[in-house]
Formats: structure tokens, C-alpha cells, sequence
């Protein structure tokens, strides 16, 4: 089992960003946390890095059950894609597979939603 879905664009960086947030948001999600691991790197490491930002997605509704069925799941929470030059003027959209990652909690009420969450996330991937 793989632990994401991607997509490969081919438009700018800036683009591929507007593009996923937007998606996001039409799927329900919104966009809690946005980190700019290049900017993040040169600050703290003074190292040069590929455009790679990391988006904290969550969709309420489906967050709010997830939680009610294991009050500890936060710690998984939200879910994040992945914006990445990937080189030759392409640009990788990633998201995670929520089945893949909450794994390991083995209760199938939490399954399920993770699978409803997933088809919801693969669906945006697809849709770039």
C-alpha cells in the first residue's frame, strides 16, 4: 500500500499552490497550516532547497467524527499535501492516503471515515 496519491502539473510553482488551495477548498477543506519548507530551510539552515510547501488540510465535518472515534487521532491530524518543484518545470502535488496513515489504529469506524477522507483528497489530486 502507498502512502499518497500525486499529481504532476505543469505550470509554475505559485500556480500549483493557487490551483491545490483552491481544490481544497471547493472540496470542504480548508487550508490550516502552510509551510514553506524552502524558506523555512534557508532561515534556519542556511541551505539552498527545491520550492516544496507543505498544506495542512482538514475538513471539519470529517475531522469532528475522526475525533469523536478516537479522541487521540488529533495527532494525525490535519492532512497534509505536498506542492514540490519536481523539476523541469513540473510541479508535484502529493497528498497523503489517510487509510495508509491511520493504520494503525485498529478500529474500523475510524476506517471508514479515513476512507471517505481519502476518496475526497484523491478526487482534489486528480481534479488538478
Amino acid at each position: 500500500m502507498t502512502y499518497y496519491f500525486a499529481k504532476t502539473l505543469d505550470c509554475s510553482f505559485d500556480e500549483a499552490v493557487r490551483r491545490t488551495t483552491d481544490a481544497l477548498k471547493e472540496a470542504g477543506f480548508g487550508v490550516l497550516t502552510e509551510i514553506d519548507v524552502k524558506a523555512t530551510l534557508r532561515k534556519k539552515l542556511d541551505v539552498d532547497f527545491r520550492n516544496y510547501r507543505i498544506l495542512g488540510a482538514c475538513n471539519p465535518a470529517m475531522a469532528r467524527q475522526a475525533l469523536e472515534i478516537e479522541d487521540k487521532i488529533g495527532t494525525m491530524l490535519p492532512c497534509n499535501v505536498v506542492v514540490q518543484d519536481a523539476g523541469g518545470g513540473r510541479i508535484e502535488v502529493a497528498a497523503i492516503d489517510p487509510v495508509a496513515s491511520m493504520a494503525a489504529v485498529p478500529n474500523p469506524t475510524l476506517q471508514q471515515v479515513a476512507g471517505q477522507v481519502r476518496d475526497m483528497l484523491k478526487k482534489v489530486v486528480e481534479g488538478l
